[in-house]
């Protein structure tokens, strides 16, 4: 058994799965948009190998590693958080094939090379950074949810610095954020290959959007159908539930 900190506890990752994940309330608990992101992004079978930026407690790496055996590093800047990725690794017996750097994802090159990694994931800060008076009293969540140790653009020069030439980038954002991320990707030659709108519920707007882009790819941008989470009467629709249940 791994040691526990404070108020941390540990979760089933998915409601129908074996593997366990560390988490706090204070510090760090994942969200839908990981699991939607961790079963959107396109991964390699048998081999390769796979980074994931803004990793926070390894709940991307921890999920991909059900649908691949390829190596997995996730880069998480703030030490709390990359610990408890750590210790959930450890706990799911999966230190052969998961890895977490401690570090900022501005200055990874000399650690993690150049055009890398096959594939790269990042559940990024959705927000721009607040003024300091509107910080969050909670310093964990100020930074995974505001743009205050990376930009944008931060996030997607690392990952086409990271990814080799052909390899796929997968983000999970706000569909607000859906301009800037078309311009940045393209600017920094991550072509648009996929992008699939997420809404709550039929009626209402999306509320999150997954994107794929392909370093030095041709143009070619397919709209996936949408995605639902709830029914009108608020349980899960077949599609959501088979994704968070894990059946898929």
């Amino acid at each position: 058994m791994v040691p526990l900190l404070d108020d941390e506890r540990i979760d089933y990752l998915l409601a129908e799965d074996n593997m366990h994940i560390i988490q706090s309330p204070t510090v760090f608990s994942f969200s839908l948009d990981a699991v939607l992101l961790a079963h959107f992004a396109y991964v390699p079978i048998r081999k390769g190998n796979i980074l994931d930026l803004c990793t926070g407690n390894g709940v991307i790496p921890l999920l991909m590693s059900r649908r691949t055996n390829a190596m997995i590093t996730g880069v998480e800047i703030q030490e709390r958080l990359a610990g408890m990725a750590e210790r959930s690794i450890t706990l799911n017996g999966l230190g052969n094939q998961l890895s977490i750097i401690r570090g900022d994802l501005k200055e990874m090159k000399d650690t993690l090379g150049h055009s890398a990694f096959d594939v790269v994931t990042c559940n990024p800060p959705y927000f721009p950074t607040p003024k300091t008076t509107e910080h969050n009293k909670n310093e964990y969540l100020t930074i995974a949810r505001h743009e205050v140790y990376c930009s944008l653009e931060d996030v997607v020069k690392a990952c086409k610095l990271h990814v080799r030439p052909g390899g796929k980038v997968s983000m999970v954002h706000r569909p607000g954020r859906l301009i800037d991320i078309l311009t940045l990707f393209r600017k920094h030659n991550l072509e648009p290959k996929r992008l699939q709108f997420v809404y709550p519920k039929r009626n209402k707007d999306a509320n999150m959007i997954l994107i794929e882009g392909t370093r030095d790819g041709k143009a070619d941008l397919k709209i996936l159908p949408p995605l639902y989470i709830y029914e009108d009467d608020d349980t899960y629709t077949k599609e959501a539930e088979d994704i968070i249940y894990g059946r898929e």
